[in-house]
């Protein structure tokens, strides 16, 4: 591929990951308006998964082996996690929490990455960094929170704010166990097979605790349907390609920038369409949190491997995020046994070898 080319696709890319992933939150605050929130997530899910399928069936094909029943028990736990109680609370929670202060408690994902480690005795006792970074995005999580407010108005909704940590907390668990699931190798049918599932799963649960009766489809209005149109061709699958495309041709730590920039587009186009307030709290907590997910991030790889930096968690993001730190702990390995005079490992090569890491 020519330099110009490659170089112009690389900025397509990473202004796809920026702007669109940043926009999905004011996309789902806009459809729920007219959509039960975990009927319009399922859906989309759905609608997602059965692109991916048909686009996998014409190109490549899908091999009968890759859909076992095992790989698909395991596509629904990672869907119960991701799209069940991650993107599902999430979307409950834009009902109550502006979309801006959604996106940045959404950012402390990496903070249960961590703790999930460490307690299931994955990691190691995490260093100081990481623990200062946990305790500076829980004091933002606070400040942004208006713990300890004297004034109502200051205060968000706390059912609101639980539901997007709970939200924080399966898209964690299910990244997680993504690791090392029995999954086909090929990412986009292992996301797909995982949206499918998932979907499934968040209608199930819609049909139990949502009115579908009261839902008319063709009375949605216009904006209602292009949101969620939105949200399946731009927030998963544009999205989501152009997030797989860039782990193979850049460094993971580059591409992790993208959830220090979603929180900044989301606070803005809350405050630009949907006329949220930005006050001095919002701008001082939401400073506190990203800061805190850099360090965090930071620390938890040396400067040998700085390049293959697990990238932030991000809850529209379906999969592959968590396979990130599993080419880490390999290239630890790798380098703790290799000789001293051995040359390290290239960051494009771990990038591009994602594919064949565990059963993914």
């Amino acid at each position: 591929m020519a330099p110009r080319r490659r170089l112009l696709l690389v900025l397509l890319a990473f202004a796809a990951l920026y702007l669109i992933w940043g926009s999905t939150y004011l996309a789902m605050r806009v459809a729920i308006d007219h959509l039960p929130p975990l009927l319009m997530g399922g859906t989309r899910f759905i609608a997602t998964g059965l692109i991916l399928l048909v686009f996998l069936a014409c190109t490549s094909g899908i091999r009968r082996a890759d859909l076992r029943p095992r790989f698909w028990r395991s596509a629904l736990l990672v869907g119960l996690g991701m799209m069940l109680f991650g993107n599902g609370f999430v979307a409950l929670s834009l009902q109550r929490v502006p979309t801006g202060v959604a996106a940045l408690i959404v950012a402390t994902t990496p903070m249960w990455l961590v703790g999930l480690d460490w307690a299931s005795g994955r990691s190691g006792r995490p260093r100081a960094q990481v623990v200062f970074g946990l305790i500076l995005g829980l004091v933002g999580i606070a400040v942004l929170s208006g713990v300890g407010a004297a004034e109502e108005s200051l205060r968000l909704d706390p059912w609101g704010v639980l539901g997007l940590l709970i939200a924080t907390l399966g898209w964690a668990c299910g990244s997680i166990y993504s690791r090392h699931a029995p999954l086909p190798h090929s990412i986009l049918l292992a996301t797909a097979m995982e949206m499918l599932a998932g979907g499934v799963a968040v209608l199930v649960v819609s049909s139990v605790l949502e009115p579908w009766s009261e839902v008319d489809l063709f009375e949605l209005p216009g904006r209602a349907v292009f949101a969620w149109s939105y949200l399946v061709l731009f927030g998963s699958l544009i999205g989501f390609t152009a997030y797989l495309w860039l782990l193979r041709e850049v460094s993971a730590a580059k591409v992790a920038t993208y959830a220090y920039v979603n929180p900044v587009i989301a606070v803005w186009l809350g405050w630009l369409v949907l006329d949220e307030a930005i006050g001095p709290r919002t701008l001082i907590a939401g400073a506190m949190i990203l800061v805190a997910v850099i360090i965090i991030n930071l620390a938890r790889v040396g400067p040998r491997d700085a390049a293959l930096v697990e990238p932030v968690a991000s809850i529209d993001v379906p999969v592959a995020e968590e396979q990130i730190l599993e080419l880490e702990l390999q290239a630890e390995g790798i380098a703790s046994a290799a000789p001293a005079s051995a040359a390290p490992i290239d960051a494009a090569d771990g990038a591009v070898a994602q594919e064949r890491v565990s059963d993914r």
